[in-house]
């Protein structure tokens, strides 16, 4: 098995030992099932925000351990405060070491969209992502029929969720693409090798529909990328290991934000 399916494997076990344990009724009970979500798709189109959406993952398994002590609250007020226009939450603790509690403590402190980043591939997942505070799923094109992709997007909708479809390919693209996605993001990691390539976006970029949001994720390491993804119609970037591998990830989004800003000025003024 490659890690994509190793990571799936493991992640239906998981889904079935909560199904047993944590009912549907008692995630339903949880204050921010009826909480009103916030729209990813409005915070990563804001003139005033980077479009960058700042990622907490303690671990991953391309990198191993990246920064096991992280402070998720300080972090993630400080990625706000930086000018990030979200947060993605990795929520999957076997091979990145977060937690549904990492979500919800983000939450608690941020007005702001947050992205719950898992391999989510059952309903009920949807369900506790609601429960623990996020605005928007991940959904893995590589790790779903088209059909269950479909299905689950709708149901996200149905809850007031929005969903990004991630894709690596051109099949995935064609194939996933339905009424009920609302943001496309273009992982320049192949999951199946976990080798990384930011021309994935460059070539793919071309083929999402313009009523679609674009996010580029993985693999962004400067601000002079961002600019590049920027031309080829790109509004979100999803950045984590860049941040997560400093002691104090929340600077190291300061800064990059400070240089990508000052990059756009320049270029700004020489029009």
């Amino acid at each position: 098995m490659n890690i994509l399916e190793k990571i799936i494997a493991r992640k239906e076990e998981e889904v079935r030992e909560k199904k047993a344990l944590y009912s549907q009724k008692l995630l339903e009970q949880k204050i921010y099932f009826e909480t009103k979500t916030v729209s990813l798709k409005k915070y990563l189109l804001r003139k005033d925000k980077s479009g960058i959406i700042a990622e907490i993952k303690r671990k991953s398994p391309s990198r191993g351990v990246l920064n096991p002590a992280v402070s998720v609250e300080r972090t993630s007020i400080g990625y706000m405060q930086a000018g990030a226009s979200a947060l993605s939450i990795l929520t999957d603790k076997e091979f990145f070491g977060g937690s549904n509690e990492d979500l919800t403590t983000a939450r608690k402190f941020n007005y702001c969209p947050i992205l719950r980043k898992d391999f989510i591939i059952d309903e009920y997942q949807i369900i506790e992502a609601k429960s623990i505070g996020a605005d928007a799923i991940l959904l893995i094109a590589a790790a779903l029929e088209p059909s269950e992709l479909k299905k689950l997007a709708g149901f996200a909708k149905s809850l007031g969720l929005e969903t990004l479809m991630e894709v690596h390919n051109r099949e995935e693209l064609d194939n996933g693409l339905n009424e009920h996605i609302d943001l496309v993001g273009v992982n320049n990691r192949d999951l199946t090798t976990f080798e990384v390539d930011l021309e994935t976006s460059a070539t793919l970029g071309q083929l999402i529909p313009s009523d679609f949001i674009k996010v580029s994720e993985s693999g962004i390491h400067s601000p002079e990328q961002v600019v590049e993804l920027k031309s080829q119609g790109y509004e979100g970037f999803l950045i984590g290991e860049q941040f997560m591998k400093e002691s104090r990830p929340e600077k190291a989004c300061a800064r990059f934000i400070e240089k990508l800003s000052q990059l756009e000025k320049t270029a700004y003024a020489k029009q």
